[in-house]
């Protein structure tokens, strides 16, 4: 059974910091592209970044500069690093798995960033 499951959402001020985490089971977790998403309410998922296994990165145009995506293969983890977050950042976020080769795609649970004074 696959999980993905995320954690460290919550309330941060604006200009604060903010690191996510999405553990995976039941995937050859080296197989991957790792991302991460968001929605925000009335809005449709968007890409924030992802994350190849040998390391290439790619970032939406929002999130770029401010943003970090990594991974720690031996861990089957995926990080969101996010700093100088903005109101705009408020949103569920979501982690996904996607392996192109048997179009396997899956899906987080999502966890919940609120940017707010």
């Amino acid at each position: 059974q696959v999980q993905l499951v995320e954690s460290g959402g919550g309330l941060v001020q604006p200009g604060g910091s903010l690191k996510l985490s999405c553990a995976a089971s039941g995937i050859t977790f080296t197989f991957y592209v790792m991302g991460w998403y968001r929605q925000a309410p009335g809005k449709q998922r968007e890409l924030v970044a992802t994350i190849t296994n040998g390391g290439s990165t790619n970032y939406a145009g929002s999130v770029k500069g401010r943003v970090t995506i990594s991974r720690h293969n031996a861990k089957k983890t995926a990080y969101l690093q996010m700093n100088s977050v903005k109101p705009e950042d408020t949103a569920v976020y979501y982690c996904n798995a996607y392996r192109a080769s048997i179009n396997n795609n899956y899906w987080g649970q999502g966890t919940q960033v609120t940017v707010s004074a």
